[in-house]
């Protein structure tokens, strides 16, 4: 049983090598394409354009990759996912080379490849189920957690030096070789990852869906956990948003972006010790002291203007995520039937993004006219609060921060006392030989 349980962990390898080069090859393209808007346009908007319509599609149609995934065998899913994101960044790089490209047919060609994204992220999520035991479930999900993190820290270094060098068309055509080696990875996994009960095969999509959700509200841990994790991406959102504007305020670009690598770096350790091995199996007990430890170092992130004291903080929030991501994936996995996974990872995955869609929208808005407001000089909290924290350009964003970091505390705090989250470790997804028979 072990050498086969060994042998289905090494497909696991492959196919996750493969994406994450691919990953690596979204990072160049995000990256560069950003710089390309702004330096055509020399706005902000066109940039942040690029990320929505990146992001948005992928968000909003994974519910239906989840049914997909479901229904068809994961591994053509995948592979139809990567050629259809390939084919998005193949239209920008025929109109980059045809003529003056405008930025219109950017963002038509990566929403294309947000849209097959859709397909591939269920899939892929699932497949790690299929070809994973409970006991490698948690090295599983370190790893999957490195390779989506590596975009963060490799792509933008990797990135920058390719626009010194070269043409942003030859780093589209490298992204475009990147998703070829992952449909390279999966194509070379012979076994497909699931196959389709015949009453999937004649359920509407409707009632598919419907089925997600039921296997998600029907466990009130699973409920309870899923919202847990949408507040936390809430409050990350913020992070991710107003960072750079707190840092830029009072230094430079070059110092953000030691602070995005270094940070970076905590999340790919975190993720290699999960990796690598077994960390706990009290995941429950995991999950809260990631959250605390992660609100601790978000607050930290806020109380001081020392760029070495800010820079730690970040490494030590990031270093704390996986630990949170990892605790959540193996209890859902545990729970959850195997036919029913596509499905339940498209409806997690659009209600935890969702998070960081209303925290984009608020967080300028909370930045600008409501925090930094109170600690701008003769700001209502400048006589206490920033006698503590100071005042100035960003200290209300720190500000924000304090607050953020110590909400994700309490609700770790709350999260310890369901009973129902800490259940969810004494029940286990069906063993492989009892799949195979309701197969």
């Amino acid at each position: 049983m072990d050498v086969v349980n060994n042998k289905s962990y090494k497909k696991f390898l492959i196919v996750w090598m493969g994406q994450m080069i691919s990953s690596i090859g979204v990072g160049l393209t995000a990256f560069s394409l950003g710089v390309y808007a702004f330096e055509k346009t020399n706005t902000a908007t066109s940039a942040a354009l690029i990320t929505l319509f990146s992001f948005l599609p992928s968000i909003l149609l994974r519910p239906v990759g989840g049914v997909l995934a479901d229904r068809y065998d994961r591994r053509v899913m995948m592979i139809l996912g990567d050629l259809g994101s390939a084919l998005g960044l193949v239209f920008i790089l025929f109109v980059m080379l045809t003529g003056d490209v405008q930025l219109w047919q950017i963002y038509v060609g990566v929403t294309i490849s947000s849209i097959f994204a859709a397909l591939q992220s269920p899939a892929y999520k699932a497949s790690a189920t299929d070809l994973l035991t409970d006991e490698q479930f948690s090295k599983g999900s370190g790893l999957v957690q490195l390779a989506e993190s590596a975009k963060f820290l490799f792509s933008p270094i990797i990135a920058g030096f390719l626009l010194s060098v070269t043409t942003i068309e030859n780093i589209l055509i490298i992204d475009i070789s990147t998703f070829v080696v992952a449909i390279l990875a999966v194509l070379f996994v012979k076994k497909n990852l699931q196959t389709v009960s015949k009453e999937s095969e004649n359920q509407n999509f409707l009632t598919d869906l419907k089925e997600g959700w039921n296997a998600i509200s029907s466990s009130k841990g699973i409920l309870l956990l899923v919202t847990i994790i949408s507040i936390v991406t809430f409050y990350l959102g913020f992070l991710q948003t107003l960072i750079g504007p707190m840092i830029l305020s009072f230094s430079d670009a070059r110092t953000l972006g030691t602070f995005q690598s270094v940070s970076a770096i905590g999340m790919i350790i975190s993720s290699l010790v999960i990796g690598i091995f077994s960390v706990s199996k009290k995941y429950s007990r995991m999950l809260v002291l990631g959250m605390v430890f992660a609100g601790l170092s978000f607050s930290l992130l806020g109380l001081t203007t020392n760029l070495y004291f800010i820079i730690g903080a970040g490494f030590l929030f990031l270093s704390a995520l996986p630990f949170i991501n990892t605790s959540a994936d193996v209890l859902v996995r545990q729970n959850i039937s195997n036919e029913k996974q596509g499905r339940v990872w498209g409806i997690i995955g659009i209600l935890s993004q969702l998070g960081f869609v209303v925290a984009y929208s608020l967080a300028g808005f909370l930045a600008d006219h409501v925090f930094n407001p109170l600690l701008e000089e003769g700001g209502l909290l400048a006589p206490s609060i920033g006698e503590i924290i100071g005042t100035g350009p960003g200290r209300g964003i720190g500000l924000l921060f304090i607050i953020a970091g110590v909400l994700v505390m309490i609700l770790a705090g709350i999260t310890s006392r369901f009973e129902s989250i800490k259940s969810l470790e004494n029940s286990s997804r069906l063993t492989q030989s009892e799949q195979e028979v309701q197969g």
